[in-house]
């Protein structure tokens, strides 16, 4: 155990997915496992497309039969029939003739090329090609897309739409993947009212942990909210109710060392392994982790910019890897500084909410730093970091940000 020792923001993370391996797995129908993480990889079952296909609608020939042809001399060849996609296949390519072909139709026998139907002029049976067609010529090859026995998708790989459009192209209804995992999401704190409720003089609504709990969701994640006062035998009996029913317990507020803030004590008490319990980064320095019978367990402090930071940096990535992410966190893109950017301790990783404007060679970065705290991370869609030993990053540095859109 770590105690109170603050420790690095990388150190942190490696400490945190060194302990946390992905989830048990399952096999779910295809149209449901968008953003969901392979567990295997998976080949495909098929060719596709399955044959020659055409990329265009045009006529199929024989190309050395075109070889001279030009606008000027059109090569005449005889129409010998018409293919469309998924129709019998039985005409055939001979010397001297040409076939009428629609996009996705199977390349007829004997063709090895074809040719746009805006260079070829029909006269009755007669078909006038103005252009030369070079073997393969606007021709789809057979497996082209995927081919049979070829891996589709690793094992680890996130399914975005358009991979799940080509693991359908690959034959496949269903698909394995890593369970998502059922995330506690505990807020503690005499003054935290459940919203639509009542709000007393004095009490404020448990915006934290709906934030959090939207950020879970986001990521196809089942949640269970709970709202405890700072009791010690209820919270004690709601992490335990969570170690038990859930795969991980996110905890807001308690977080640090008042009177009341009891969550790691509690914690004790119940025999869990303490990995970490402050890290060097502002906002989110009371940030903990550590294991509670095997359930990961986040410690979040309650200020909402702490809060919400300490999750994107260490709980989000955590609860990523029990999906199975290879790569698990936010996504980084790099953006111009629009002003300096000042930190407060070179010791420290400062990080800073703010909005990214789209420019033509790199988006640009501008601080949020509103009056409202709740109000600025609202409107943020990037979150910039000043790293440990440095303070100050000038207007126009391209550094990477993580993007929250």
């Amino acid at each position: 155990m770590i105690g109170y020792l603050a420790v690095g923001l990388e150190e942190a993370l490696e400490m945190t997915l060194a302990r946390i391996a992905p989830l048990g797995w399952e096999t779910v129908d295809l149209h449901e496992s968008v953003d969901r993480v392979a567990s295997e990889d998976v080949a495909s079952m098929v060719d596709s497309p399955s044959v020659d296909a055409s990329l265009k609608d045009g006529y199929a020939v024989l190309s050395r039969e075109v070889a001279e042809a030009s606008s000027e001399r059109p090569v005449r060849l005889s129409l010998a029939g018409i293919a469309a996609a998924g129709g019998r296949q039985d005409v055939r390519v001979a010397p001297g003739t040409a076939v009428r072909v629609l996009t996705g139709a199977k390349i007829p026998d004997g063709a090895d090329a074809v040719v746009s139907e805006e260079f070829v002029t029909v006269d009755g049976e007669a078909v006038h090609v103005g252009i030369f067609a070079e073997p393969g010529r606007n021709i789809l090859a057979r497996g082209s897309d995927v081919a049979r026995g070829k891996t589709v998708v690793e094992k680890g790989g996130r399914l975005t739409p358009g991979m799940v459009g080509i693991l359908a192209a690959a034959g496949h209804s269903r698909v394995p993947v890593f369970r998502t995992p059922r995330v506690g999401i505990l807020a503690t704190g005499d003054e935290v009212v459940a919203p639509g409720k009542p709000l007393p003089e004095g009490k404020l609504y448990a915006s934290n942990i709906t934030t959090l709990g939207a950020w879970c969701r986001r990521y196809r994640m089942q949640t269970r909210m709970e709202i405890v006062p700072d009791e010690p035998d209820v919270i004690f009996n709601a992490l335990e109710s969570l170690a038990a029913a859930m795969d991980a317990i996110v905890t807001s507020g308690g977080a640090w060392t008042g009177d009341r803030d009891m969550v790691v004590q509690i914690l004790e008490r119940l025999g869990w392994t303490q990995v970490f319990h402050r890290i060097r980064i502002g906002p989110g320095k009371a940030v903990g982790f550590g294991l509670l019978g095997g359930t990961p367990v986040f410690i979040l402090p309650g200020g909402p910019p702490s809060n919400l930071m300490g999750f994107l940096q260490i709980a989000l990535p955590g609860l990523l890897r029990l999906a199975g992410h290879r790569r698990p966190g936010l996504p980084v893109t790099p953006a111009r500084t629009a002003s300096d950017l000042k930190g407060r301790d070179a010791g420290w990783t400062q990080f800073i909410f703010g909005a990214i404007e789209a420019r033509p060679d790199l988006p640009v970065f501008h601080s949020l730093k509103g009056a409202s705290r709740l109000r600025s991370m609202a409107e943020a869609d990037a979150v910039a970091a000043i790293p440990e030993g440095q303070i100050h990053i000038p207007a126009g540095t391209v550094i990477p940000v993580q993007m929250l859109g």
